[in-house]
């Protein structure tokens, strides 16, 4: 009879057809029943977004290729310069800039991983050369945490039996580091890659206005071209913003308004700089 309610209430749930998304949904709502349910069905997974691995290469690749071209369009507006300075000026930026980010993101973290496995190799070592010194420094890291020094032994022991159990452990409970992968090069590639898109699409999203408007609507005014841009760059910072909230437990609105205030905190600087230099300067396309 039991098993007969809990399959209804799971079925009533929805679980068997989503059941990572319910899982994520009984976290996200604090319901404890339902979180009880979904972990004691064997099928069931409990749906970690585990596509915020490229959560970082997408937002700040993103991120700075919008604010940086923007940059260059409000610093141009500034400066008044024509708009086909500015596509000039955008266009060939975000290339060199997204092939920069893009390799820049690969040999980061290609190389933030090698260290990591390096220290691995380090820890091993130390495991093979001094055990009882590692178990020693785990039994007192444990302790420190709050278990008693019984408990403490009774646990590293018995994870010192395992040799790359114990290594891993290690590393993350006294180095603090995440051992990468075996393919952590390819997984370096995509980010990289990642990265690459990332800041192209959307560090040309401040362009298109330079490039849509004046083929829709003949004649308009620099002025016009820069604030389409404005408008546009708003409106996709709000919406990484919202994208962004998806990852975390933040509301999707105070996410994106984060977002939009310090985006355009840097436009509002790169203008102002614009303006300063042309002052300064009394540099104009005119003369």
């Amino acid at each position: 009879m039991a098993s007969t309610e809990r399959s209804s209430l799971l079925d009533n749930s929805g679980i068997n057809n989503t059941p990572m998304l319910n899982a994520r949904e009984a976290f996200e709502g604090a319901n404890a029943d339902a979180s009880r349910m979904y972990h004691e069905v064997k099928s069931a997974k409990e749906g970690h977004k585990s596509e915020g691995g490229f959560l970082k290469p997408v937002i700040f690749g993103g991120l700075d290729g919008i604010l940086t071209s923007f940059a260059i369009v409000a610093g141009a507006a500034g400066g008044k310069l024509s708009p086909e300075v500015v596509l000039i000026l955008g266009f060939s930026n975000i290339l060199a800039d997204a092939l920069s980010m893009g390799v820049g993101e690969f040999l980061s973290s290609k190389a933030n991983n090698e260290w990591i496995l390096s220290e691995r190799r380090r820890e091993e070592w130390e495991l093979e050369s001094y055990p009882e010194g590692e178990i020693k420094e785990m039994v007192e890291i444990y302790e420190s945490k709050g278990m008693s020094r019984e408990d403490a032994v009774l646990v590293i022991q018995t994870m010192a039996k395992y040799k790359d159990l114990f290594v891993d452990v290690m590393m993350s409970q006294e180095l603090e580091l995440q051992v990468p992968e075996e393919n952590h090069v390819t997984e370096s590639m995509k980010e990289g890659f990642v990265m690459f898109c990332s800041f192209a699409c959307f560090g040309a999203m401040p362009l298109l206005g330079y490039v849509l408007i004046p083929v829709l609507f003949p004649g308009l005014g620099p002025d016009i071209l820069f604030w389409s841009a404005c408008c546009i760059t708003g409106v996709v910072l709000f919406c990484m913003g919202v994208v962004k909230s998806f990852f975390t437990t933040q509301h999707g609105f105070y996410t994106g308004m984060e977002t939009l205030l310090l985006g355009g905190a840097c436009a509002t600087v790169a203008y102002s700089v614009g303006q300063l230099v042309e002052h300064g300067l009394g540099y104009s396309e005119d003369v």
